[in-house]
């Protein structure tokens, strides 16, 4: 497999991708696929014949759009602060970070299409954010404040996670967690934040409203 080259991931997303706001953080404009599953289908075959992953990137989904929505109401979560959001996909959470006021932010995504969608979505709301493709699981460079939308969704993913977060959250960093109530959330080592009635899309989740929660990870 050829490696993705950014003109590519671009020209992919532009061609698949209209510039939309997200419905529960309209303040933000991001490429989005306006028709949703027909885009997940067809793009997912698409990606699959060249070995990459569904355009998760391209939805904004709803442990994100919480998570955004949280920060933009509080900004003071990461005003002046390093941030990671981490799994970015879209952008959306690390995009909300820079515009409440962070000093600085490194969204991190394995998917190699991510690249390209954050820098356009960036440039679309007029603010810089860090791009690093690595799997970032285990380390830590520093950061005053971790973002995760909508990760614990997988068993075996989740199971690495909350060492890591708890490890952050020991050295000091703020670790929240936007989530609409997938399977795998550790309950027990969470404290709620805030509670959003999340608009979604029915063709990829199982209800149109998703009812999200904000958590400080302990």
């Amino acid at each position: 497999m050829k490696p993705l080259s950014p003109e590519t991931a671009e020209g992919f997303i532009r061609a698949n991708t209209a510039l939309l706001t997200p419905p529960h953080v309209p303040e933000i404009k991001l490429y989005l696929a306006d028709e949703a599953h027909d885009l997940w289908h067809r793009t997912e075959e698409q990606l699959a014949e060249i070995g990459l992953p569904p355009p998760f990137w391209a939805f904004a989904w709803a442990g994100g759009q919480g998570l955004a929505r949280h920060v933009l109401d509080h900004p003071g979560t990461v005003a002046q602060k390093t941030v990671l959001d981490f799994a970015s996909g879209s952008g959306l959470v690390g995009i909300a970070a820079m515009k409440a006021g962070a000093a600085e932010v490194l969204a991190a995504d394995i998917d190699p299409f991510c690249e390209a969608a954050i820098r356009l979505n960036a440039e679309a709301n007029g603010v810089s954010v860090s791009y690093l493709g690595d799997d970032l699981v285990g380390r830590d460079l520093g950061w005053d404040v971790v973002l995760a939308g909508d990760v614990f969704y997988e068993k075996p993913f989740a199971e690495r996670l909350v060492p890591w977060f708890s490890a952050l959250r020991a050295r000091g960093a703020e670790v929240l967690v936007g989530d609409p109530g997938r399977s795998y959330l550790p309950r027990e080592r969470l404290e709620k934040l805030a509670v959003y009635e999340v608009p979604v899309t029915r063709a990829l989740e199982d209800a149109e409203v998703k009812k999200t929660t904000v958590w400080r990870f302990g």
